[in-house]
């Protein structure tokens, strides 16, 4: 086993995976021990890291050594519909680690924030997951705390700052996909507040993939409101008035689609044999009871805490995988666009 590193250098995790012959991610679950790796992996890392005297950047930091074996959850929206998932998938990656979180809802308030931050200190607590109630990037914490921090659906402000999003854009243009694999051609799209970015960057992706079609959007493009079902009632109402001849309507979000079918059936307007119905967030209460049942996207917010966690393990270990990492969505299909329901993937197939 070969060292080539320059001897006033010590090892890091990196040098341990080298040698080793894997992945950084393996590297670090081999050495934290509760995790499944393979017995003849695990040994390799931990012979790597012998012969390497391999000593994580921050002191006693393997599990049982020092560490508190603890996490910061910490949310602004304990009640939201998009932080609750984010946290399960946290929390499922915790349990897989051995490693207890700590979860505090901060309900928005700054100062409410930092006195949790500072309470969670004080336990010894590894490291913090930050979880946004939307996906407007958010002040940092700053660098001076003495653990990691990676935030979650909410970004940081600070690219050094590690951060897991949505990919908004992509789901955009996962919507228009869908719609013209389906055989739509003239198209509206509803969009959400233009304060949000969610709202301004799903309505981004779904232009650029019409664009790309050399279609345009019927109406004059996105049309910006807010994110109740009145909105999408007062819209589709607008469009229909115009009289231009409309085939599908895509939303920023479940409940302007839900306006939407309500305008449409009042109107005695067909779904989806006149008019294809695309919703955002495939929130199940809303896009499973609707008639008829909603097409969606799915941002798959459980893998995106799941991934917030294994990007505080491998901090925790000393390697800061930093900016934003992005979590990809899928379309959900169902009647509102012609299908049973099922999964299409990017490429517009539908797996039942």
């Amino acid at each position: 086993m070969s060292d080539s590193r320059r001897p006033d250098r010590p090892a890091t995790l990196g040098d341990v995976a080298a040698a080793a012959g894997v992945s950084i991610a393996t590297a670090s679950k081999a050495l934290r021990g509760g995790y499944k790796v393979h017995a003849a992996t695990r040994g390799r890392v931990e012979r790597a890291a012998e012969a390497l005297r391999f000593t994580p950047s921050r002191p006693a930091s393997d599990l049982g050594h020092g560490r508190s074996g603890t996490v910061g959850l910490i949310t602004n929206d304990l009640e939201g519909r998009f932080s609750i998932p984010i946290m399960m998938g946290a929390e499922d990656a915790f349990g897989t680690g051995g490693i207890q979180a700590f979860l505090c809802d901060a309900r928005g308030d700054a100062a409410k924030e930092r006195e949790q931050v500072r309470a969670l200190l004080a336990r010894r607590v590894d490291g913090f997951i930050f979880v946004g109630d939307t996906t407007n990037p958010r002040p940092s914490v700053g660098r001076t705390l003495r653990v990691p921090v990676v935030y979650a659906y909410s970004p940081s402000i600070d690219p050094a700052d590690i951060s897991v999003v949505s990919d908004c854009h992509g789901a955009g243009r996962h919507v228009v996909e869908h719609l013209v694999d389906g055989g739509r051609r003239r198209i509206a799209y509803i969009a959400g507040d233009p304060t949000f970015s969610a709202a301004v960057d799903r309505a981004a992706g779904a232009s650029a993939a019409m664009a790309d079609r050399g279609l345009t959007f019927v109406g004059g493009g996105p049309v910006f409101g807010d994110w109740t079902e009145a909105w999408g009632r007062r819209e589709t109402r607008r469009l229909l008035a115009c009289g231009e001849p409309i085939d599908a309507i895509a939303c920023g979000a479940d409940q302007l689609a839900r306006g939407v079918l309500d305008a449409l059936r009042e109107s005695g307007v067909r779904v989806p044999t006149d008019v294809a119905v695309m919703g955002h967030d495939d929130w199940r209460h809303i896009a499973t009871q609707a008639r008829p049942p909603l097409s969606s996207v799915n941002m798959d917010l459980r893998e995106l805490g799941r991934t917030a966690a294994r990007l505080l393990f491998h901090a925790i270990d000393g390697v800061r995988e930093i900016g934003a990492h992005t979590v990809p969505t899928h379309v959900v299909a169902r009647e509102s666009t012609g299908h049973l329901d099922g999964v299409s993937s990017p490429d517009g197939r539908v797996d039942g």
